[in-house]
């Protein structure tokens, strides 16, 4: 069987990523698969920088490791696309991990690229730690313990005629007692006591998605005492969980063989934590202890079994996650003690912590009495009699009756957050062994050896600047850290606008913790929580709203320059600071920057802290009362003694300066191990790679020699096989042959039945999967149709109350008058349109009106120009007529060339005056007075009209307007035509 020392767990730590693209429609997943099992992380949205935050644990003895080891086994991480629509997994990359660089040594995570990357244009990894870890726990699947077998597997020989199953808890209300196993054996009464001292770190049980009350939620432990529910007094504060120490004692009567089979098939005592009616954690204080076989040290003196034992998350196993670090498990400490009734003894209980320095120093145990309660059914009606058929946890005031009695315990007190600058430490963050106590007359002296270091830690938010949005915001920011001492949020105040492309600096965003802890603790857990900064808007009208978070990584402040500087006493101290921009992510929906943060922290170590000294008195009621002094404030036994301060000394600073040597030597120790270790690790890898050599050429040379003997084989068997084939050819065949068919036969008959077999099977499922359609649809329907009759019965409503308000909205004045409005409005535009339209056609008639008048203009000028032309052309036929009728004639008498002369000159003057008429009658057509060519031609002479009527046919033809066919083109010329006849038949 392995030991539980043998037990390990190999934790794969997957932090946090980089350098991936985002795809907002996609989440990323990373499988881990190990020795055929595999695991895989919860999905994360597919970010630049996805945070995973999950480790993974394999369980494994010592054994299978070191096969793994030679094997050179590794643990394979493959990452995923996951499309939550249509289910379908992406490869990403993945990355092989090496099981022999796992150390059960504390090992800070790397970096690791991704191999096969499909986004080949980032250069994608993955931050990755491996370590091991002891197995220390056993699974908790309930909320009960549950019964273990005996140790031994067979019941005392004294006991022989005893069956386990009658070993039960039975309460005797009349004798005030439990007893344990039937009564002829049971002759001695025993005491028996839990007690719960102190707890720890209880703030590491409660995780970010777990919702507490509104209210202050109170926190009490819970356990089960021989089927009595008890619960200790409640409190209210986890990081500092003030509560009294009771202790609860039951009186049996049994025998020790009786009592020791009974522990054997209760092994275990199960504590939870509970707020409400829920378990926050739960821890098992083994019982075997009490009673080792062959110990007679009962008879003589209380047994115990006490310690700080580690409180275990109620899903812890069935998520197969890491333990917490020892530095940070949750501990509450136990003392369980048997006695034999009468023994005037008191018991024991030993405040143990988690540090092995410090119980090296404090080895030894304080001495505190404690009354006894007794509970059972008559004294304690706050218990009950029987065991509970309900497994949850009672009301906190079960088991609390004024008979208890409190256990005054140190209890350290941690620093007021919001105490702005350094100041001297109050105490230190883990709770402080008891050392060796010296009884005086007062009272007693502990002396506690502080082992760990005072911190100052501060935080500067300086500015908030290039925000993104596009509205200005009223902001505060807010934080809370509850390692430095508090959970309370710490906010800068007054709120304060941004907008954008402005910077601005936050008011009161200074503050400074004090405090105490061990270095490697303080290191531990900046690497593994980060500050979180939520940016909040505060608007008067409307409640808070977070817009972003921002991470703070606290441990960039761990790796930058040291630097050195006196503290107030004179002693050296460290100062480290760093100072970086980092965005505010937003919290709800997509990941998009808002805005940026300017923070500046530091962190001072003032060295190891001081010793304290504890006083514990006796009270008024003879109980211990435990009294812790200002750590400033050095012990004064005697008020005339006067006490140096102990830095001032000359020791001390001797001493400091050797602490400083011993560590500067321990770190270059640390550094030749490491080279000391590479150099080994090469000279293994050379010496590997040679024999890898040696063996492939010796592997290479047998598989020659091999390869000649096969062919020697091969052809001995040739010969063989021809002897002995002429023999039994024909046997085998027909063996041959028969088999052939029975096994065709069978083969055929097995389809045959196998097939008929998924018929059947493949015809239920579908009628079963049809059956199962039908129902869903008609429940699909009746729903529908529901849903249907519901919206017409309020379409129905609607309707009948919109006809209601419209009937009622139609009578009142204001309705009609505002009709009437809206006709005459309607009137006003119509009427506005039609005058546009008017205007427009106005505008067009003068337009064209005009044109024609400038058209008129220009066939005047151009008919006087042809009408000057045709005159003197006229003259010029005229005179050559004069002078032809001169040569002709020129025996004619002087009456008649008299004659004709007059004759031409009355024509000429005609022509003059027709030529005047008409531009008399232009212009009278231009003004529209133009009469018609009849009244004209009653007023003037046909020769006159007649020429007119041609000048204006000639003009309007010259335009070239107007032709032959035109209308008042063909009025003219029947004009002409009539005038012409007229003045032919007057003549």
């Amino acid at each position: 069987m392995v030991s539980k020392s043998d037990q390990l767990l190999i934790v794969v730590s997957i932090l946090e990523g980089r350098h991936f693209p985002k795809r907002p429609k996609h989440l990323l997943i990373v499988e881990a698969k190990f020795d055929g099992e595999q695991l895989a992380t919860d999905p994360v949205g597919h970010t630049d920088q996805p945070e995973f935050a999950t480790e993974l644990a394999w369980e494994i003895d010592r054994k299978a490791l070191h096969q793994h080891r030679l094997q050179r086994t590794p643990i394979k991480l493959q990452c995923f696309a996951l499309d939550p629509v249509s289910s379908a997994k992406e490869t990403i990359g993945y990355i092989v991990l090496d099981l022999r660089t796992a150390q059960e040594t504390k090992q800070a995570p790397k970096w690791y690229q991704l191999l096969s990357n499909k986004y080949t244009k980032f250069k994608t990894e993955i931050q990755i730690g491996i370590a091991l870890e002891t197995d220390t726990k056993a699974p908790v699947d309930s909320f009960k313990a549950k019964g273990a077998p005996p140790r031994d597997g067979k019941v005392p020989a004294s006991l022989s005629g005893l069956d386990p199953k009658d070993i039960v808890v039975v309460l005797n209300e009349e004798g005030g007692y439990h007893q344990i196993g039937p009564a002829e054996y049971c002759s001695d009464f025993f005491i028996m006591s839990v007690t719960i001292a102190f707890a720890t770190q209880l703030e590491q049980l409660i995780p970010c998605t777990m919702k507490l009350p509104e209210r202050q939620p109170e926190f009490f432990f819970y356990y089960s005492l021989l089927g009595n529910d008890v619960t200790n007094e409640p409190f209210n504060d986890l990081i500092n969980p003030n509560f009294e120490p009771e202790r609860a004692s039951v009186r049996i009567r049994s025998s020790i063989e009786i009592l020791r089979v009974y522990l054997a098939l209760q092994s275990k005592l199960q504590i939870h934590l509970c707020c409400g009616d829920q378990s926050l954690g739960s821890t098992e204080v083994p019982l075997t202890g009490l009673l080792k076989k062959g110990s007679t040290e009962i008879n003589q003196r209380p047994v115990t079994v006490e310690g700080a034992f580690i409180l275990d998350p109620p899903n812890r196993a069935k998520q197969k996650l890491a333990p917490i670090p020892v530095e940070l498990a949750p501990t509450v400490g136990v003392s369980v003690a048997l006695q034999r009734e009468g023994i005037d003894a008191q018991s024991l209980i030993e405040l143990k912590t988690q540090n092995e320095h410090e119980l090296q120093h404090s080895k030894k145990q304080v001495l505190t009495p404690i009354k006894e309660k007794t509970l059972t059914g008559p004294k304690s009606p706050s218990v009950s009699p029987v065991p509970p058929q309900n497994p949850s946890p009672p009301t906190k005031d079960d088991a609390t009756g004024s008979e208890a009695e409190s256990l005054q315990y140190d209890k350290d007190t941690k620093p007021n957050p919001k105490a702005v600058g350094p100041s001297v430490p109050a105490s230190v963050a883990q709770p402080v062994p008891a050392s060796h106590a010296s009884e005086t007359a007062s009272g007693q002296k502990i002396a506690v050896p502080a082992t760990s270091h005072h911190f100052c830690f501060s935080i500067d938010l300086r500015s908030i600047h290039d925000l993104e949005v596009g509205f200005p915001i009223n902001c505060i920011l807010r934080y809370s850290y509850p390692f430095f001492g508090s959970a309370a949020p710490i906010m800068t105040n007054p709120p304060i606008e941004v907008r954008k492309n402005m910077e601005v600096f936050l008011p009161q965003s200074y503050c400074a913790f004090d405090f105490a802890t061990l270095p490697h603790q303080l290191q531990d857990t900046f690497l593994r929580i980060p500050l979180l900064v939520e940016l909040w808007h505060k608007d008067k009208m409307s409640k808070d709203l977070l817009l972003g978070i921002a991470r703070i990584q606290l441990s960039n402040v761990l790796s930058s320059e040291k630097t050195r500087f006196l503290g107030s006493s004179g002693e050296q101290c460290w100062r480290q600071t760093y100072s970086e921009s980092v965005p505010f992510i937003a919290a709800q929906g997509s990941n998009n920057r808002i805005m940026d943060l300017s923070y500046t922290v530091t962190l001072e170590d003032y060295g190891l802290v001081k010793m304290r000294e504890i006083l514990v008195s006796d009270s008024s009621q003879g109980l211990s009362a435990v009294q812790q002094k200002p750590p400033s404030v050095p012990p004064a036994p005697c008020p005339s003694e006067v006490q140096t301060e102990p830095r001032e000394t000359l020791e001390y600073k001797a001493a400091l300066e050797l602490e400083m040597w011993k560590e500067m030597q321990e770190d270059i120790f640390e550094n030749q191990l490491k080279q000391k270790e590479l150099a080994h690790m090469q000279a293994l890898a050379e010496e590997w790679k040679k024999r890898d050599r040696e063996r492939e050429s010796l592997v290479k040379k047998k598989v020659a020699e091999y390869t000649v003997l096969e062919g020697k084989l091969q052809k001995t068997l040739i010969d063989l096989e021809k002897r002995e084939q002429q023999l039994v050819l024909a046997e085998s065949e027909v063996q041959r042959e028969r088999k052939e068919l029975k096994l065709e036969r069978e083969r055929n008959l097995q389809e045959l039945q196998d097939s008929i077999r998924r018929s059947k099977e493949d015809c239920v499922h579908q009628v079963e999967l049809e059956r199962l359609k039908m129902r869903q649809l008609e429940e699909d329907k009746l729903r529908l149709q529901q849903q249907l009759n519901d919206a017409e019965n309020k379409y129905k409503i609607l309707e009948k109350e919109f006809l209601q308000f419209k009937d009622q909205q139609s009578n009142k004045p204001e309705i009609r008058l505002q009709s009437e409005i809206n006709l005459l409005t309607l009137e006003k535009v119509e009427l506005e349109r039609k005058l546009e339209s008017a205007t427009k056609s106005k505008l067009h008639y003068k337009q064209q009106w005009g044109r024609a008048l400038k058209e008129l203009a220009r066939l005047k000028q151009r008919e006087q120009e042809s009408q000057m032309a045709h005159l003197k052309k006229q003259q010029e036929e005229l005179e050559q007529m004069r002078l032809r009728y001169l040569a002709a004639e020129e025996k004619d008498t002087v009456k008649a060339e008299r004659q004709e002369l007059l004759d031409i000159r009355n024509e000429l003057n005609r022509l003059r005056q027709q030529e005047q008429k008409q531009y008399q009658d232009s212009r009278e057509i231009a003004s529209g007075k133009l009469d018609s060519p009849r009244g004209n031609a009653l007023e003037e002479g046909l020769d006159d009209y007649l020429t007119r009527l041609i000048e204006e046919r000639d003009t309007l033809m010259r335009t070239g307007v107007y032709n032959h066919e035109d209308r008042i083109i063909s009025e003219l010329d029947r004009q002409i035509r009539e005038v012409l006849a007229k003045n032919n038949a007057s003549n």
